[in-house]
């Protein structure tokens, strides 16, 4: 269950990379959009870690 959690947060990831990067890549980038894609990342990525040190403690 852990794993398949940590697998889906890492695919939630690389799909927010990806959307920012195309979202870099248009002429004249949504601010906004980016700001909230990197916050999503960014909880994500906190997410990532909270259940590494969870998982590493036991």
């Amino acid at each position: 269950m852990e794993n398949s959690h940590c697998s889906a947060l890492l695919a939630k990831h690389a799909g927010l990379d990806a959307r920012l990067a195309a979202e870099n890549r248009r002429p004249a980038p949504n601010d906004m959009l980016i700001a909230t894609l990197k916050k999503q990342k960014l909880k994500i990525k906190e997410a990532l870690v909270q259940h590494n040190l969870v998982t590493s403690s036991r």
